[in-house]
């Protein structure tokens, strides 16, 4: 049995008012005679829990015959690097098979859904587009729609729902760090983006697909979530999901953003350009075996305790400044800052020496397109949003 335990955090603006929240996993009884006498496979990870059952052990107790498991990026147990291959295998703890979609193979094959009646989809997301979990979830729903299997997704709060910000990725810019149209931070959920993903056309049948959505009760954009159970090695805490929309652009240039620290995305860099006063060196550790500028002292700033939520650039702008006047490489790999971002715009801004407020102006037009777009498909209320 998975022995995590899940503490959900909830409150309004108003801090630590707790709000009673009740998510998609709760709801199982709900969907349990639509998965009697099938044969269910599910798309999970080690957030696929409550009150520290994992979804797996909750639906062989209510004698749900799970036949496979099908892992995202960081494996089932959410403990590899970003990026590192992830291995098929079997589940030790209950004997069911794991089949990557994370390495060689990113979309269920037709093996692997051979004999599979039923998909779940339960991972928690953190609401932005450059993380995969959602690029996992649109292969599979690509694979139900093919293979006339209806799928399920238990949905889960965004703790950047109150956020729509960021370039709308562009065509010739998707990648598997980026599938979709829609703007760096979403303000959606899984649930409601898949419902997008679907009603838009962008798996092919779309049609075809059979989707189920279990939403939570008493959830809207007032409500701010705690994750007690880190979504990846590198997002450890509350603070690392807020800055993470921000600081992951630094990827794809010289600065380190923390990882192999006790701190990655809390703080960002160099060990050439002083970036800060706060010194720290990034060392191999659970999350990160060869972490960027790996044994170098780093000239960092501590973001431990800002209040930054949202996207914010001005760290991005102020730093390619004092690259540019160090004479070093800032950019190092423009192809894949390219693909977080969605567009070379923002590259392309930064270069041409434009402020961030400057950079935010262009792409406001799309959000309001897309904030109009993705209307018919919430589930929850907005404040802002078009009715």
């Amino acid at each position: 049995m998975f022995m995590r335990v899940l503490f959900l955090f909830l409150c309004l603006a108003v801090p630590f008012q707790a709000v009673s929240l009740t998510l998609g996993i709760q709801k199982l009884d709900s969907i349990v005679p639509d998965l009697k006498d099938k044969r269910v496979g599910v798309v999970v990870n080690h957030t696929s829990q409550y009150q520290g059952v994992h979804l797996v052990d909750s639906l062989l107790a209510k004698n749900i015959k799970v036949v496979r498991i099908f892992s995202p990026e960081h494996g089932f147990r959410g403990d590899q690097d970003a990026g590192a291959s992830i291995a098929n295998g079997q589940d030790t703890q209950t004997g069911v098979a794991i089949f990557s979609l994370y390495g060689k193979t990113k979309k269920p094959t037709p093996e692997s859904l051979a004999n599979i009646d039923m998909l779940i989809f339960d991972i928690q997301d953190v609401g932005v587009r450059f993380y995969t979990y959602i690029s996992t979830m649109h292969y599979v729903m690509e694979a139900a729609a093919e293979h006339g299997i209806p799928l399920i997704v238990l949905d889960r709060p965004n703790p950047n729902l109150a956020f729509v910000d960021g370039p709308v990725l562009e065509p010739a810019f998707r990648s598997f760090v980026g599938m979709h149209p829609i703007p760096v931070l979403h303000g959606m959920t899984v649930g409601e983006l898949a419902k997008m993903i679907k009603g838009e056309g962008w798996i092919a049948p779309a049609e075809k697909l059979q989707l189920t959505v279990v939403p939570m009760s008493d959830y809207n954009e007032s409500v701010r979530v705690s994750l007690p159970i880190p979504p990846s090695p590198n997002l450890p805490n509350d603070q690392a999901v807020q800055l993470y929309p921000s600081l992951c652009f630094f990827e794809g240039t010289a600065v380190s953003v923390g990882r192999g620290t006790s701190w990655p995305f809390q703080l960002y860099g160099h060990n050439k350009v002083a970036l800060g006063k706060f010194n720290i060196t990034p060392h191999p550790n659970n999350g990160a075996s060869n972490p960027k500028l790996n044994g170098q002292l780093l000239y960092a700033s501590d973001l431990r305790q800002s209040n930054v939520h949202g996207l914010s650039l001005e760290w991005l702008v102020s730093s390619y400044s004092k690259f540019a006047a160090a004479n070093e490489p800032f950019f190092t790999a423009a192809s894949f800052f390219d693909k977080l971002a969605g567009t070379d715009k923002l590259r392309l801004g930064i270069l041409a020496g434009k402020s961030s407020e400057q950079i935010k102006k262009d792409w406001q037009d799309d959000l309001l397109a897309f904030r109009t777009r993705r209307a018919p498909y919430l589930i929850y209320e907005r404040i802002l949003d078009p009715k």
